[in-house]
This record gives structure tokens, sequence and C-alpha cells, in this order.
């Protein structure tokens, strides 16, 4: 071989190299990646299936139940317009308390329940990540949208 084709050899080794690694990297972040949706999405069928994802809303007044075990709880998760319950076996986090921000971590089970494994409290009366301050908005601004629709018909 010329040096000309040992270079463009080394070349186009490197590329392939360098594509192999994004590829396995890419595909690491995926499998790991743990979606936030909304129990409006979660209805919608947005929820991906048999993977860990999580959910995120406001616990619904009057919807805590504890089990006689002391460390099953069962309450739900609502945006305003859409609700879901979760059950959740484990301590809560001192900030848990209904009327407030959650995110609970899990999988959603075949009678659509979601069975959280890890529950986050919002830590600051004022503090909303963007995300589930957005999706709030939105699922608010459906439901306006739904309702007017619907008397419009009426």
């Amino acid at each position: 071989m010329k040096p000309r084709q040992q270079r463009i050899a080394l070349i186009v080794g490197g590329l392939a190299v360098l594509g192999i690694a994004a590829v396995l990297v890419l595909n690491a972040l995926r499998s790991n990646l743990e979606f936030s949706i909304t129990p409006t999405q979660v209805a919608s069928g947005e929820a991906p299936k048999d993977r860990v994802f999580r959910v995120g809303g406001m616990v619904k007044e009057g919807s805590l139940a504890r089990e006689a075990d002391g460390v099953t709880v069962r309450f739900v998760v609502t945006d305003t317009a859409r609700e879901m319950t979760v059950n959740y076996k484990g301590i809560l986090p001192d900030l848990f308390k209904e009327g407030k921000g959650v995110v609970a971590q899990g999988k959603l089970g075949a009678d659509g329940v979601f069975v959280a494994s890890e529950v986050l409290a919002k830590h600051d009366e004022n503090y909303m990540p963007p995300e589930a301050a957005h999706a709030l908005d939105e699922a608010s601004r459906r439901a306006v949208n739904e309702q007017a629709a619907q008397s419009l018909k009426q």
C-alpha cells in the first residue's frame, strides 16, 4: 500500500471506531433514561410499556390512604385534568402532603395503577421544575378547551 492509501485506511478505521463508540454510548443513555410524564399523558397511552418512568403532578386532597402495615400507601396524583392512583411501599418524604407536588418513579401495572419504587416530594412551595409547571399548564389548558367544546355542543 502506498502512504496515501494507508492514511485513508487509518482515517476510515478511526471514523468507524468513533461511530461504533457513539452508537454504544447513545444506546446506553437511551436505555437508562427515565421519562417524566403527567397523568393526562398516561391516560392517552403515551406511557412507556414495561419501562420505568416518572409521573408528576399534585397529590389529590383526601386521597392518601395507609395500609395496616404502616409502610404501604395509596394516593392519587392529578394534573388537574386527569388522575391516576399510585401505590407505594416505603417511607414517604417528610415534605409529602396532600395538595402538594410529587414525582413518583416506577412502572404502570396491568390494572392501570402506578406502582412506585420511589416518591419525591416538592421541597419548596415556591419551586416547581419547569417541565412540571409546563405540564400542569398544558393540562389546565386542555381541560378548559374540552369544557368549552362540550358547552358549545350543548
